[in-house]
């Protein structure tokens, strides 16, 4: 596999006394889109030109122990500095990298225990991407916060922390010392967000252009393509779009059509000619395919009970859930499950 190599630059930050200092912790399977965007747009804003010195912000990346880490795609990282080696003062965020599998963050949450609980001890202000929400949650560090969570992975967050707010409507949350972040190309508005607080919103801003973003987005960005549910739905009607917005948000809770309709300010009529319109298919058939589709995921993707992965999608009977299920897909979900399984272990 081929291995990204990065060096520790400890000296060279006491030395120029940059203003904000990043720890970053990039966990197994993490996601290469994240983690090379937020280190990007450090690298554009910490110094005057594009020659990579860390003037104005520094960075070290970290983990359990020296040596590589292997991300979602399987590229291997290198690892210079092991946990027992940062010393935390340097540091005002340290940065969690989440991996492809929320399960496995939770996991793996006890080998990490003691570092972030001891971070957080010390003030530094922890960050969870993407899935490492979980796994900070599962240590009790985003009590009494909001989480910005994946769409992806809004409804077993809450089946796995039914006390904690989740967000999938937002780029990231800043709950003071506490901040999570959806994770892909949404790091970038984040990374802008806590260098303008240290370093000004100019340099902040230094280098979108040579990344090839033209403007950045307020934490509250609706991401179109969300709305498009796997269909080509024209931009301009806002009726199907906002529809499916709220249907996802709402896999876990038994609305009617006709409620759903009356949030959108439409009568059942109206939105069942909408959707035959615009997806020549009715709502309520819509939001079964769209249930089955995450149940489906989780399945494959998670640890979870299919009692609790049939919560989810609003099913209180397990038994209906997998009759539902087979005639959706052809095969039952504990096959669905064991398929998975086989294939994943012959790769």
């Amino acid at each position: 596999m081929p291995t990204i190599q990065l060096s520790t630059t400890a000296p060279a930050r006491l030395m120029n006394e940059p203003d904000v200092r990043f720890l970053l912790v990039p966990l197994p399977t993490f996601n290469m889109l994240p983690f090379g965007s937020f280190l990007d747009k450090l690298r554009f804003s910490a110094d005057d030109e594009d020659f990579s010195q860390q003037k104005y912000c520094a960075w070290d990346v970290a983990g359990v122990s020296e040596g590589e880490v292997v991300s979602s795609s399987g590229v291997q990282l290198s690892i210079p500095l092991s946990f027992k080696h940062v010393d935390l003062e340097q540091y005002d965020y340290v940065v969690v990298f989440g991996g492809r599998s929320a399960s496995e963050m939770i996991a793996m949450a006890p080998l990490y225990k003691a570092f972030f609980k001891q971070a957080a001890a010390r003030g530094a202000t922890l960050v969870a991407v993407d899935n490492a929400s979980f796994m900070l949650a599962e240590l009790g560090l985003f009590a009494g916060c909001e989480v910005a969570v994946h769409w992806r992975h809004q409804q077993e967050f809450e089946t796995a922390f039914p006390t904690l707010k989740a967000c999938s409507d937002q780029l990231y949350c800043l709950e003071g010392r506490r901040i999570s972040c959806v994770g892909g190309s949404a790091v970038i508005e984040l990374a802008i967000e806590l260098l303008a607080q240290k370093c000004g919103r100019e340099r902040a801003l230094k280098g979108l252009a040579d990344m090839l973003v033209d403007e950045t987005r307020n934490r509250q960005h609706y991401l179109k393509s969300l709305g498009q549910g796997g269909h080509q739905v024209h931009r301009h009607n806002r009726h199907v779009s906002r529809a499916i917005s709220l249907m996802r948000q709402n896999l876990s809770v038994s609305l009617s059509i006709e409620a759903l309709a009356q949030q959108l300010g439409l009568s059942r009529r109206q939105l069942d000619r909408v959707f035959k319109i615009e997806l020549a298919t009715s709502p309520r058939e819509y939001w079964a395919a769209m249930r089955m589709a995450h149940a489906h995921w989780r399945l494959q993707n998670s640890f979870f009970s299919l009692s609790d992965i049939a919560n989810e999608v609003s099913f209180s009977d397990v038994s209906y859930f997998c009759k539902v299920f087979k005639k959706h897909f052809g095969y039952s979900p504990v096959q669905s499950k064991k398929e998975y399984k086989v294939n994943w272990k012959s790769t």
